[in-house]
């Protein structure tokens, strides 16, 4: 029946179709014949996929497709509905291809294919947990536990995450049914504190409206004793309609950084100062050291040249007359420090068991002590003095570091004098030094040693003329007011030994460093000239004596 079905034989017998209706007794042979169109095997379908028998003519299919699925499925591969036959002629001939197709057998098992969906568009919508109910939420859970599937797979069928299941049975576990309802996050809105301090706020905000809510904050909680943090401040200001607005703030200066040791002898500052003698017009450089507590300076010198020997003579005078401090304070200058190994100065303090500290670089304010010292010295006595030699500048200077030490308040250490702090703990020595000190040392380091008044007055040539001294200077006044200096430097003789300036100045109290060599009358010479030209000249003459001889 098959091959002649395959040629396109022989038209069913009447049996066959009668067959057909009836369906086939349990256990009976089925009938192998395939609808019109339709070839066995492989070459049916591409792929060789084969399909379902088509329903009966005038039947419909007892299945409806399935909803997609996520992954794994299993899709009725329907086949294409029937075409519409003429009825066949009563004894048409076996050689026509008029057999009707052989419907399904009753009872008989569709063919099913699984197949693999991978559009998207297919996926069941997931459901957000915020959206239901928790009525909806408790009868998840009561399917979960009945179906006896992990969380994963339940989760998966039903559209939610396995964490929300979890989170879902912890809390019916832990609340019962009322852990399922959803509860507002967070605290309440609006301010908690108290309405009294609230109005508080509000009237101290109308009374100042410059007030910050830092500054607020701040007096309810010394005034009334109401606590109120200045966030607080601020949402309690905000709910009364006031707007927080930003103003640019000017740059302020920088902070004043402040140190001062304990007592006396702890920690010495030192520096370097320069300056030029007006009369010769040398540039020369002054070394001080001064003491950190009570700004009383221990020691000084004043040298033409800024050298370490220079320094460390000052340094040696002022530990004979007041002991080793524990510390010293220097800057990053060649005198002090050096870029590779350690300099004379370090090495002399670490001879002594005193330590040496730095400064950094470029900041002068770590030194500001004996820096605001230079300042003083400047502006009281060495920018208006006129210095005759620097033997007169170093006795001079050394009378106005008297003056400092025990005349003059200090307003850096509550108007005391630095002596007063230097030796609180010994007020005899303090006496005996103020004593030997003189009342005027102030002016005589700014002018010398007073001068007795000259003045002369006569006739030359029937005409009056007078003569009179200006400090350092003579003018010789004409008949008719024409003024005229006349120097009388040139021509002066030398004084008497026990005579002139330097004879009457006091010596000073503060210690002076000086080198071995000074600074003596044969170094001033004249510009152009070296203090090595009388050597070269001897050695050109002995040179050209033995040549005369040869």
């Amino acid at each position: 029946m098959s091959e002649a079905y395959l040629d396109g034989g022989r038209p069913e017998s009447e049996a066959t179709q009668q067959r057909g209706k009836e369906g086939v007794p349990h256990g009976a042979k089925e009938s192998t014949d395939l609808p019109q169109g339709v070839a066995r095997g492989s070459a049916s379908e591409p792929g060789g996929r084969v399909p379902d028998p088509p329903h009966p003519p005038g039947g419909w299919a007892e299945f409806t497709p399935h909803r997609p699925l996520e992954q794994d499925e299993i899709v009725e591969i329907l086949p294409e509905p029937e075409r519409a036959e003429a009825p066949r002629a009563e004894g048409a001939g076996s050689g026509v291809n008029a057999s009707a197709p052989v419907p399904p057998l009753a009872g008989g098992r569709r063919r099913q294919q699984r197949v693999l969906s991978k559009e998207s568009d297919q996926q069941p919508p997931r459901v957000t947990p915020e959206h239901l109910t928790p009525v909806q939420r408790l009868l998840l859970l009561d399917t979960w536990q009945r179906s006896g599937l992990p969380a994963a797979d339940f989760a998966a069928l039903v559209g939610v995450s396995k964490h929300t299941l979890y989170a879902w049975k912890r809390k019916f576990d832990q609340e019962g049914p009322g852990g399922l309802v959803d509860r507002p996050r967070g605290g309440p809105t609006g301010s908690r504190l108290p309405e009294l301090t609230r109005r508080t706020i509000l009237m101290l905000k109308q009374a100042n409206p410059d007030w910050g809510c830092q500054r607020i904050s701040d007096l309810l909680l010394r005034g009334p004793a109401l606590p109120a943090s200045a966030s607080a401040v601020a949402r309690v200001l905000s709910a009364a309609g006031y707007e927080l607005r930003e103003e640019a703030t000017r740059p302020h200066p920088d902070q004043v950084r402040h140190f001062e040791r304990a007592r006396p002898n702890q920690l010495w500052q030192t520096d370097l100062f320069t300056f030029v003698l007006k009369r010769q017009n040398r540039r020369v450089y002054l070394v001080a050291f001064l003491d950190d507590h009570s700004r009383f300076v221990v020691s000084y010198g004043l040298h033409a040249s800024q050298s370490t020997a220079l320094v460390l003579e000052v340094l040696r005078a002022g530990l004979a007359s007041y002991g080793a401090p524990q510390e010293i304070l220097t800057d990053n200058g060649t005198q002090y420090v050096t870029w590779r190994g350690k300099s004379a100065f370090t090495r002399e303090l670490e001879k002594r068991g005193i330590q040496q500290v730095v400064a950094r670089p470029r900041h002068p304010q770590t030194l500001g002590k004996i820096e605001r010292f230079w300042g003083t010295l400047w502006r009281e006595c060495v920018e208006s003095a006129v210095f005759v030699d620097l033997g007169d500048a170093q006795r001079r200077i050394g009378l106005f570091i008297d003056h400092y030490n025990l005349q003059r308040p200090h307003q850096g250490i509550d108007g005391l004098v630095p002596a007063d702090r230097y030796f609180g703990a010994a007020p005899e020595v303090l006496r005996t030094l103020r004593a030997r000190v003189a009342a005027n040392a102030l002016d005589l380091a700014r002018q010398g040693v007073p001068r007795e008044p000259l003045y002369l007055t006569g006739q030359v040539g029937g005409k009056p003329v007078s003569l009179h001294a200006e400090g350092e200077r003579v003018i010789l006044t004409g008949p008719e007011g024409t003024r005229q200096e006349i120097d009388l430097a040139a021509g002066r003789a030398a004084p008497l030994p026990g005579e002139g300036s330097q004879a009457s100045l006091p010596e000073p109290l503060c210690p002076a460093g000086a080198l071995a060599s000074g600074f003596t009358e044969a170094e001033e010479r004249a510009p152009g000239t070296s203090p090595l030209d009388d050597g070269l000249r001897r050695i050109a003459e002995s040179l050209g004596g033995e040549g005369g001889e040869a």
